[in-house]
């Protein structure tokens, strides 16, 4: 198959591409790079520097594409409250240039990169796709607004469109921004070097952490998985756990001497975090197969920035 992805030099983006031209399919890359790293992909991956949002680049990679996997977006949720115009302008603007221009092309699937962070703080979990979306921040805006564009603009042309919100997604390539890294690299990084681990609020928040494998699994099987259209399908362990257990697992995988410091003043986001994963395994046939301890550890044995 001829594949287009964009944000290809991203965590999640770059794993999958990788795995894709593996396979033996083509794949088409588009980043902007500013926070992807192109060094990311394999020389199999035919990669073009540019913005989703410049149509005419679009159609030229478009050419004769069977499915698009759309990840470009900014994803940083204590950076969307700052600047909830920039995300609106990238996670909103750039899907609707990209399904603009899958229409003028003719190209007929896309599997858009959503978040679990939309569905906010619920009554009960685990979450499911049923649920009415309470996003708590613009990122999770942005997010829900991207599936709604989708699949709107897939009805109105005729385009199949299939959204995954992949939960706390970690593994081996993750990047570490200055500002607002990403807990479980952060973590593993304080931890090898002996430094403090810092949980805001006291811990009991729980997420579901999800190792990279496992989503390119899923996002795999959403490029080519029958009756799919119009749907939105979580993607995690379907295990909660609490962030001071991670805290503790992070402290065993690595040996470490750390300390957790607890900041009780500062929010800890939303208070739990579990995705149902029955549409997954009936959609997708998606089982994850990689437990937080054993993620943890292939992080460390997989991911050169960690070796002591």
């Amino acid at each position: 198959m001829n594949f287009l992805i964009t944000g290809a030099a991203g965590f999640l983006g770059s794993a999958l591409a990788n795995r894709l031209a593996r396979e033996g399919h083509q794949v088409r890359g588009l980043d902007d790079l500013s926070t992807g790293d192109p060094q990311a992909l394999t020389s199999d991956v035919h990669f073009t520097r540019g913005d989703v949002n410049d149509r005419p680049k679009l159609w030229t990679l478009l050419q004769d594409v069977d499915c698009v996997y759309h990840f470009a977006a900014r994803v940083s949720v204590q950076e969307s409250v700052l600047y909830p115009r920039e995300y609106n302008a990238v996670n909103v603007g750039g899907t609707v240039s990209l399904m603009e221009a899958m229409r003028d092309v003719g190209v007929r699937r896309v599997v858009l990169v959503s978040s679990g962070a939309i569905y906010g703080d619920q009554g009960e979990q685990p979450l499911r796709e049923t649920m009415t979306p309470n996003p708590r921040s613009p990122y999770a805006v942005s997010k829900l607004a991207a599936e709604f564009y989708v699949n709107t603009i897939g009805d109105l042309w005729n385009i199949e469109t299939v959204s995954l919100r992949v939960f706390n997604a970690y593994g081996p390539g993750q990047q570490l921004p200055a500002s607002h890294p990403p807990v479980v690299a952060n973590y593993l990084r304080q931890a090898l070097r002996n430094g403090s681990l810092v949980v805001h609020g006291d811990g009991s928040q729980t997420r579901d952490y999800v190792y990279v494998d496992d989503v390119v699994v899923a996002l795999v099987a959403a490029s080519t998985a029958p009756n799919l259209d119009g749907l939105v399908i979580n993607v995690g362990s379907g295990r909660e756990m609490q962030v001071r257990e991670l805290v503790r697992a992070v402290l065993d995988v690595t040996g470490s001497t750390s300390e957790p410091i607890y900041s009780p003043n500062a929010a800890g986001g939303v208070s739990r975090m579990c995705a149902d994963l029955a549409l997954a395994e009936k959609k997708l046939g998606y089982r994850p197969s990689i437990a937080l301890e054993e993620g943890l550890r292939l992080t460390l044995q997989r991911d050169s920035r960690f070796k002591k």
